[in-house]
């Protein structure tokens, strides 16, 4: 064979080639390819009832850290709900425990609110998840059954008396240490024109505050908890709760707190505050961001923070406080949704989420982390000084009864301060509320 011939046999080779793989193309890659499966699509629900203005900054802070957990898993979203605290604990969470159908994660609280959910299974252990993160809190005892962890805390907090200085100056007064010395300062007070405690009793816990106090003055720390645990030698209606009882119906009569105080907010409390018109306010240290609006004739170097006064002087003065707000899972969490669910935990439990608690928030973090005082301003940094005292702690007692009891002990104790009950039928009510809600605690076997 000629070499022309052997070129031409070559080329119809290659041809017929070329041609075979436009036929076989033509039967193939025309053809729709098959799709790459979609991320498995998963939606989980958070709520909280950050809703109120002093929450903002809580809210934001949470916030970006659910969004932020969105932007890295482009499959999964968050339905971050928020609520009033009241219906969230009162109505729609106690339903959903009974149902089985609860939010994934939600906003609890530790101690006795906590307890029958644990016990009725339908909160995430979360030891394992604890443990095998490192993580690290300063007093875990609220979230704590039979040595199991079923919530996290995310903010300590305290229940401090904030008190205008200018006004106890020129009522010639030095910040009360003692029941008696408030007592005496109360009239003085309102001889100045100013009234002695702006309260906001519309929710109707903040006056509870004053009656946790007294009672725990009065009768020490132990007799609630046992209270709380059914003792059936201890009864609601004694002597050491009627005296305190009579006490704070005493200021209520001199005309300590503000006008129709059960039809004011929180908000309207605090103005009446840092407008000057009110010596002092009592409650807790999340309304700190609130104390120094900018139109305010109160400047943050006018407040001090003092701890509420003891029963004799010298007698340590402990603070209402601690580590009860948390978030908590569904035990009804399984599989990928779990691993989600987990996987934002870690990204809410970090020291940059704890920093921002305390520089933004002004709250005091659950987790041992480091933080410069002078950065949150002088009110919280006076309440941080007094907490590195360390002052002895007992939880508010609406968070140490069951709910069931709570609610009566709210709803007498707003009765007592508009004089519409005296002191031992209020207590009477407690008694009887605390025996039905054991008779049937005990006759369902633990979980009424």
């Amino acid at each position: 064979m000629s070499v022309r011939q052997r070129n031409k046999t070559l080329l119809f080779a290659l041809y017929g080639l070329a041609l075979a793989s436009v036929i076989l193309y033509s039967f193939t890659g025309s053809r729709e390819q098959p799709a790459v499966a979609d991320p498995e699509k998963v939606t989980l629900t958070f709520r909280h009832f950050w809703t109120k203005e002093h929450d903002r900054p809580i809210l934001a802070i949470f916030e970006d850290a659910v969004r932020s957990f969105e932007q890295e898993h482009a499959n999964v979203k968050v339905n971050f709900e928020g609520i009033d605290q009241t219906i969230h604990r009162e109505q729609k969470l106690k339903s959903e425990m009974v149902t089985g159908t609860p939010p994934d994660l939600f906003v609890l609280f530790g101690g006795a609110e906590f307890e029958p959910y644990a016990r009725s299974e339908r909160l995430m252990d979360l030891t394992g998840f604890v443990a095998s993160e490192g993580l690290s809190f300063h007093d875990l005892s609220l979230w704590v059954l039979d040595e199991r962890i079923y919530g996290l805390p995310f903010e300590g907090h305290a229940e401090p008396i904030f008190y205008n200085r200018r006004l106890f100056e020129q009522a010639g007064l030095a910040p009360p240490t003692t029941l008696e010395e408030l007592s005496r300062a109360i009239p003085v007070l309102l001889q100045q024109g100013t009234i002695p405690f702006a309260l906001g009793n519309e929710e109707q816990w903040p006056g509870a505050i004053y009656t946790h106090y007294l009672m725990d003055r009065l009768a020490g720390p132990e007799l609630i908890g046992a209270l709380a645990r059914g003792s059936r030698e201890e009864r609601f209606l004694n002597p050491a709760y009627t005296e305190a009882l009579a006490l704070l119906r005493s200021w209520i009569e001199m005309g300590a707190f503000n006008d129709s105080f059960s039809a004011v907010s929180t908000e309207e409390a605090i103005a009446l505050f840092t407008e000057g018109r009110a010596a002092m306010y009592l409650n807790g240290n999340w309304d700190i961001t609130l104390l120094s609006p900018p139109d305010a004739a109160l400047g943050p170097g006018d407040i001090g923070v003092m701890p509420f006064p003891g029963l004799h002087q010298g007698q340590t003065r402990s603070m209402a406080g601690g580590y009860s707000i948390g978030l908590a899972l569904s035990a009804e969490l399984s599989g990928l949704r779990l691993e989600l669910a987990l996987e934002l935990m870690r990204r809410l439990y970090t020291e940059d989420v704890q920093q921002r608690i305390v520089y933004e928030g002004l709250r005091l973090p659950s987790m041992p982390i480091t933080f410069d005082p002078s950065r949150t301003g002088p009110v919280f940094a006076q309440l941080h000084m007094l907490m590195e005292s360390k002052p002895q702690t007992f939880i508010a007692y609406d968070n140490v009864l069951s709910p069931e009891v709570r609610r009566t002990f709210l709803a007498v104790n707003d009765q007592l301060l508009n004089l519409a009950i005296r002191p031992e039928e209020a207590l009477q009510q407690m008694d009887d509320a605390s025996e039905a809600y054991w008779q049937l605690r005990n006759s369902t076997g633990g979980n009424p």
